[in-house]
C-alpha cells in the first residue's frame, strides 16, 4: 500500500495516523517532492475509476492561473488535465491510497482510509 501525501495537509496527517493506529504496512510518497509522472497519474486514475478533473484541486492558485474551471471535461481534454497535474502536483487531491489489491481511494475521510485498509 502506498499513500500520496502533503505533510502540511491535516487530512493527510489524519490518514497516516489511522494507518499507523491500525498497524498497516505502507509506503509514504510525498508527491510534491517525488512528483508523479503522467503515466503514474493515469495509472492512479484507472485504479480510482476517476477522471483527472475529479481529483483536481480547482481552488488552488495554479488552477485559477490555468483557468481549469473553464477547461472541457471530456476525452479530448483528458491528456491536458493529466499534464497539468504532473506539472503542478499541488493540484492533485490528497491523500490518495493505492491498495494492494490494485484499487485506490481518495482518503479524505476515516471511512475511505478504512475502505483502503479492507482491500487486501
Amino acid at each position: 500500500m502506498e499513500i500520496w501525501i502533503n505533510p502540511a495537509c491535516s487530512k493527510c496527517r489524519s490518514a497516516v495516523g489511522l494507518l499507523d493506529a491500525e498497524g498497516a504496512e505502507y509506503t509514504v510518497r510525498r508527491y510534491l517532492e517525488d512528483v508523479p509522472s503522467e503515466d503514474e497519474i493515469r495509472e492512479v486514475l484507472d485504479r480510482l475509476g476517476l477522471e483527472p478533473w475529479d481529483i483536481t484541486r480547482t481552488q488552488e492558485a495554479a488552477a485559477k492561473e490555468l483557468g481549469l474551471k473553464e477547461w472541457a471535461r471530456d476525452d479530448s481534454s483528458r491528456d491536458g488535465w493529466i499534464t497539468a497535474l504532473a506539472e503542478h502536483p499541488k493540484l492533485i487531491q490528497r491523500p490518495i491510497i493505492t491498495a494492494d489489491d490494485g484499487s485506490a481511494v481518495v482518503a479524505r475521510t476515516e471511512e475511505a482510509v478504512r475502505d483502503a485498509l479492507a482491500r487486501k
